[in-house]
Parts: C-alpha cells; structure tokens; sequence
C-alpha cells in the first residue's frame, strides 16, 4: 500500500488496546479517514513511542499513513506534532466547542472527500475559540460548513411565502422543511423553532463577510444570548439531514427558554 503524507487534525480517538489508537482524522490533501495508530501507547527503550505517548483529540500533526480507501484501518506510521492547542485546553468552554467542531465535521463531511479550505478553516478555528472571539468564530465556522458540505438551509426568506427575513417581526425555522418562515406561515409547519428576525441578520452579516486565507475573521462581537439560539437552530438542522444524533450538542447549548 502507497504511504500518503498529509497534515491532520484528530476529530476522533477510540482506544483500542492498551498499546493502540483508533483514529479519525480530518487530512487537509484526503478528507476524513479513519486509521489505526499501533503502538501509540508502547513506550521504547528511549521511553517515548513513535507517536509521542499517544495522541490527543485536536492535535494538529504533520502525518504519514497508507492510502488505502477500500481497507477499514490502515496503520498510521508518522505522527509529528505541530499544534497540541495549549491554551484551548485550558478553558472548559473552548474545549467543549473544540470537540463539537470536530463532531461536526465527522457527522457531515464524507470519508475520502477533501476539503482544503474547510481544513484550514477548522485549523484556524481552533485556535479562535481560545479567545475572547470563541462564540462568534465557532458559529462562523458552522455556517462555513454547512456551505462547504452543501446543507446551508434557507435562512434570508421564507421558504412558504418568499418575504425577505429583513422585513418581518417575527420567524420560525421549519426543520423538516430546512429554511425560515415569517410568523404567518410558520403555523403551517408542524416542526419549528422559534428564531428572532435580528439573529437571522447577524447569520446574513456573517456569511457576506470576506475571508481571508490563514487570518481571522473581521466577525461582530456577540455573546452567548445570540449564538446559542442560532446554533441550537442549525443543530437541529444538523440532527434532521445527517439523520444522526449529536452527542456533544447538550454541552454547548444552554437549555431552550
């Protein structure tokens, strides 16, 4: 089998054995795979092992691994740390979104599908959410997501009516039906969520914002009374088009008023 060397970012670790890693790694050049480390644990004579003792979810590496699509673990082989994220793992919050960010990606990016700029995306967002900026980088990077992935629902008019969100008072988010509704025709959806109008601009802002490779977003500063409605919001969105469910969203949002 041909060894492929690419950068990663760890969205996954099971621990297989005492010695050994299953791994799903997001690769910037090969999408998702999914990998055995062997040996990950075993320490050598010098008492370190091939992958440093391990490695951790959102380590960034520098890895090598046999390219092999149709084979359920090829073994990871290299494994040289470039970002640990220190100072992310120092704050409950950031870790939480961290993670969820990576179940995110898991849950919508398909095996084998690259996705560079989505990549570098994730990689700079990691290092946002250690910041103050944590609450707005991680719902832009969502929103780059569900873009990226081609599940982005319908968030400027209504989906029954065609109003623009910009001239109504009040909204609802149809989730089977994947985009907003003015307060008149949200009664004809069974399955809704109630949104405010303003929050929807913010998401519109967001998305019209330029991006620029390897820098940080110019992203308006909010808090947590505007984001966790937005993304409890594109969670259940999440929940209805993967038909799966999201383990880690509990942690990150706070309960609906």
């Amino acid at each position: 089998m041909p060894l492929v060397a690419d950068r990663c970012i760890c969205l996954r670790k099971i621990e297989f054995s005492e010695t050994s890693q299953i791994l799903t790694l997001f690769a910037r050049q090969g999408g998702v795979v999914r990998v055995i480390a062997k040996g990950a644990h075993r320490t050598t004579k010098v008492g370190a092992s091939k992958f440093g003792g391990g490695i951790d979810l959102l380590d960034v590496a520098e890895a090598v691994f046999s390219h092999a699509p149709h084979r359920e673990l090829p073994p990871l082989t290299e494994w040289r740390l470039t970002e640990g994220h220190r100072e992310l793992r120092r704050n409950l919050r950031a870790i939480y979104l961290g993670t969820y960010a990576a179940e995110l990606v898991t849950t919508l990016v398909h095996e084998h599908d690259p996705h560079v700029e989505l990549f570098d995306r994730l990689e700079q967002s990691l290092r946002e959410v250690a910041t103050a900026r944590r609450e707005q980088a991680f719902l832009a990077f969502t929103l780059d997501l569900l873009r990226e992935t081609g599940l982005m629902p319908e968030l400027n008019a209504c989906i029954n009516c065609g109003q623009p969100m910009s001239r109504v008072a009040r909204a609802a988010f149809a989730i089977d039906r994947g985009g907003v509704a003015c307060g008149d025709c949200a009664p004809n959806f069974s399955r809704r969520v109630g949104i405010d109008p303003r929050l929807l601009r913010v998401v519109q802002t967001i998305l019209t914002l330029p991006r620029l490779a390897g820098q940080p977003q110019r992203l308006p500063g909010l808090t947590r009374n505007q984001t966790d409605p937005l993304n409890r919001l594109l969670a259940e969105h999440i929940r209805f088009s993967s038909a799966r469910e999201l383990r880690l969203a509990r942690y990150i949002l706070a309960p609906s008023a």
